[in-house]
């Protein structure tokens, strides 16, 4: 005798797209270091809001151009606080990739289970990365890679849920298709 497998239903067609876009992007992140040649992308160190590596990009690829380039905008990529791939940092530290996998992981599970979040747990969420980068940035303290993707999958994991959250709540208030012009249904 076999059991009929039920696929579940998707909670909302808009968060079934911030996954399949957040999933995307992390792929992309991991994905970029290796259509690259072995050993090209070193040291990306810089500052938050510089193209300081925008020469280094000329030759790449448009995938992992388009990657690499939205890193250096985007992130420091100090090399020591990046993970290597191929013998290439990547495109982003350490703390926005642990960020990405939690988005990509958190959106996963509400595009299949409802979720609401409470205000206090988004808050306990983002306790880790504040003290931990906050710490960091105003002492002598240097915290470790692990720590850093630790601290930044904890609060992808909070962030998704809180958007998940305000586009189920958005979904709730639309007015029914059925519904008489004027009225929701309940």
């Amino acid at each position: 005798m076999s059991v009929p497998m039920r696929i579940p239903g998707f909670t909302s067609h808009v968060v079934l797209l911030m996954f399949l876009i957040s999933a995307t992007w992390t792929v992309l992140v991991f994905v970029s270091p290796m259509l690259v040649p072995a050993g090209t992308l070193t040291d990306l160190s810089g500052v938050v809001g510089g193209h300081e590596n925008e020469e280094l990009f000329d030759d790449l690829s448009p995938v992992p151009h388009a990657v690499y380039w939205a890193g250096d905008a985007e992130c420091h990529q100090i090399a020591e606080r990046s993970f290597f791939i191929n013998g290439n940092q990547m495109p982003f530290c350490a703390r926005d990739v642990g960020l990405f996998i939690g988005m990509a992981a958190a959106s996963a599970f509400v595009t299949f289970v409802r979720f609401k979040i409470n205000p206090i747990l988004v808050l306990l969420g983002l306790v880790p990365i504040g003290l931990d980068g906050g710490v960091q940035m105003f002492t002598d303290y240097e915290s470790n890679n692990i720590l850093r993707v630790a601290t930044g999958l904890v609060a992808g994991i909070v962030l998704a849920l809180l958007l998940a959250h305000f586009m189920f709540a958005l979904q709730d208030e639309r007015p029914q298709p059925d519904a008489p012009r004027g009225q929701q249904m309940p």
